[in-house]
Parts: C-alpha cells; structure tokens; sequence
C-alpha cells in the first residue's frame, strides 16, 4: 500500500511540474497530433488543454511554418536525435503575445525551441516534445546592447558639427576604395574642396556664424550624395568626397551641381543672410598611382588650382599641376 501511495504522489507530483514549470511543453504524436499541452502553453495561447488534445497542431495553429517545421520534427522521428531552433533562426514558432513589463518593447516572445523524441518501452519513437524556452528578456537585452554599440560605432565614425563621416573614418573608406580599384579596376574619383574665404566670414560673422556656414555646406553636399558615395569633413571648413564607379569628368558633373548649387543658396544667422562659395579638385583614379596618399595629394593640387584661379571653381587634377607653384 505504502508502495502505491509513494507511486501516486510521485505521479502527482510530475503532473503539478509538468503544467506550472515555466517552459512550454507540447507532445505530438507521428501524426501531429497534441498529446500534451501543459499549463504554460494554455496561459499564452489562451487554449485549454482538454480542448486541443487529440486534435492537429497544424490545424489549430495555422500561422506555424508548417513546411519547414514538419521536416524538423521528422528528421526527429527518423534519426532519434533531438533537434534545436534557435530565436536567431526564426524569433518564434507560436507566435505568443509578450505581456512581459521589463521587455515591453517586444511585441511577441522570443523562443528557443528543443525537439525531443520520445521512444516507447519497445524502443521505438513514437511521439515527440517540444520544449519551448521563452528568452525575450536575454534577447531584447542583447539587441538593446548591440543597438547601443552600433550607436556608439555610428558616434566613433562622424563629425560631430556637420553629421559626415569624420576624418579617419573617411581616409578608412579613401584606403578601401584604392585597394578595390586595384583588385576589380572600377573607376574611383576622389573630390576635396573647401569653403572659400572662410577667415573672413568668421571674421565677420563670428565663429557661430561660421560653424553655420559650414553645417549648411554639409547638409546640402549629403542631399547630393548615393548611397554609394562617402563624404567627410577632412577639417576645418575643407570636405572630402569619394564617389565610387565614376571617372573624372563625371565627377566634374556633380561637383559642378555642388558648387552651383552652395553659390544659389544663403544661410540666415541673427538676421543676416550669409553667402558663400566652394573650390573643388578631382582626381581619378589610376593604375600608376601607388597609394592613397597619392591619390589624395592629387586632388589637393586640382583644390589649389581651382582657388588660384579665382575659387568657385571645379579642376581636375592634370600631371601639369605637379610642376606648378600654386598657393590660395
């Protein structure tokens, strides 16, 4: 009797754990049909255990991946391995509403799923369980952590007066497309330009005045941009452009609608409308050029030039310029 008793509460006792363990526990048959729905699976699916027995997982759960999941659950049966999902395979099979407060900002549950096969005294494997973990705390944490990196990356890489990409990030993208033009020869121009008389509208102006001029500058070169294109502000009030699979008299076409573009425009600064013009120098890319540092002495000479001729202007760099004296 004592051996019956011990029996049914140690019965008792895994059928209490069974439905208030927190982890979703779900058996199937081999044909997909519930045997088990413990008290989790009821509290977020809002279906009752006693209602779904015996019916079809795949027919009160239309919105499961049924193609991808039934193959997952055979190669259970048929290899008698278990099997796992991964939320960063797919965030979750039953799609479960997240009524958690410290992970409001999920909308539904993240899970992690096991397969397990179940044999029978014989040996044989003739149903299955789904052990559904919910992980939506550890996962909202993990993206808020790489969100805040990627800000935080974002923040390491740009100017913080004009919004563009600072100068090392840019010289960064500079040595990238140098060594991808000579791997694939796609053509590259590379622009540095800079605001014209800039001293003197600080004097002017004053220095807020000036940061002004410089933000305006930058707001309308990033309208002007591909998503291709990589600009940054070098420093001070000089600029530096790269824009990919474009030759040097194309690269003439945008600076041109650039310059233009900046002369047309004004920036209003405690009532007092500012002008300004810029400078621009190209240089394309070649094969002789051996290095970036090269590359980017080039199209400082084509800047000089532009300025020496008398600024609000676009040149591109010529093997003559290297022999001239040119000064601003």
């Amino acid at each position: 009797m004592s051996n019956n008793a011990d029996a049914m509460n140690e019965l008792h006792w895994l059928i209490d754990m069974v439905q208030t363990i927190e982890v979703g526990l779900v058996v199937l048959d081999d044909k997909f049909n519930i045997q088990l729905w413990n008290g989790f699976m009821e509290n977020h699916s809002g279906v009752s255990p006693n209602s779904i027995k015996g019916k079809n997982l795949f027919d009160e759960f239309p919105d499961l991946p049924a193609t991808w999941l039934k193959q997952k659950m055979e190669s259970v049966f048929a290899l008698k391995n278990r099997a796992f999902i991964s939320w960063e395979q797919r965030p979750y099979i039953f799609k479960f509403k997240n009524y958690r407060p410290i992970t409001g900002r999920a909308d539904h549950m993240y899970q992690n799923v096991t397969l397990l096969p179940l044999a029978s005294l014989t040996g044989q494997v003739t149903h299955i369980s789904l052990i559904i973990y919910d992980v939506t705390d550890t996962v909202v944490n993990n993206l808020q952590i790489e969100a805040a990196n990627q800000q935080l990356e974002k923040l390491s890489q740009t100017d913080g007066l004009t919004q563009l990409n600072n100068r090392r990030h840019w010289q960064s993208c500079m040595n990238r497309e140098f060594e991808r033009f000579h791997r694939y020869n796609n053509p590259c121009s590379l622009i540095m330009f800079d605001i014209d008389n800039f001293k003197k509208i600080n004097d002017n102006y004053g220095h807020m005045a000036g940061d002004k001029v410089i933000q305006h500058v930058a707001h309308l070169l990033g309208k002007s941009l591909r998503e291709t294109d990589c600009a940054g502000r070098y420093g001070g009030e000089e600029f530096a452009v790269i824009l990919s699979d474009t030759q040097a008299q194309e690269a003439l076409n945008f600076t041109e609608r650039l310059r233009k573009r900046i002369a047309n425009s004004s920036v209003i600064y405690e009532g007092k409308s500012i002008n300004c013009t810029i400078s621009l120098g190209i240089a394309g890319l070649e094969k002789h050029i051996d290095n970036s540092s090269v590359w980017l002495s080039q199209a400082d000479k084509a800047l000089y030039k532009a300025k020496a001729q008398g600024r609000n202007a676009s040149v591109i760099y010529e093997p003559s310029l290297d022999d001239d004296e040119v000064s601003e």
